[in-house]
């Protein structure tokens, strides 16, 4: 199968690589396919989720420990049949990062002007190739922030 994307241009995609939302992600309609990319290199920090429904969409997501986060997220039953997760180990856990546009650039303190969406990370189970957004509402965090965050 392949896939013009505006953002990589022609890829090749792997039916059997393809990740599934089943729920889809909130804004994006209509969107429920997608191929986890990365850089060609070792030990890739930045990941990307290219959605096969829309050309157009692509996320940029990385480990919530690059902001200094660690989520112990709770999820129910409903959410856990959704993934298939026989065990916590069984689900990887986050972040669609982003460049905030205009002066909101400024204030996005994090590597280097790129800011991540903390109340709605991404849980995945990569084995069985299924995902969820859990959108976080009314949650109060412990923050402590790293001296310094390498990209």
């Amino acid at each position: 199968m392949k896939i013009d994307t505006t953002r990589f241009g022609e890829l090749e995609i792997n039916p059997d690589a393809i990740l599934t939302f089943p729920r889809g992600l909130p804004g994006f309609d209509g969107c429920y396919r997608y191929q986890l990319l990365h850089e060609d290199k070792a030990g890739p920090v930045v990941f990307y989720l290219q959605s096969l429904d829309d050309p157009a969409v692509a996320f940029s997501i990385v480990d919530p420990a690059l902001f200094g986060f660690n989520y112990e997220l709770t999820l129910s039953d409903e959410e856990v049949v959704l993934l298939q997760a026989g065990s916590p180990a069984d689900l990887a856990v986050v972040l669609m990062v982003y460049k905030p546009a205009g002066n909101m650039q400024e204030k996005a303190l994090f590597m280097g002007g790129i800011s991540a969406n903390i109340n709605g990370p991404l849980v995945l189970n990569l084995n069985k190739k299924l995902g969820l957004q859990k959108v976080l509402v009314g949650t109060h965090y412990d923050i402590t922030l790293r001296d310094t965050v390498r990209v």
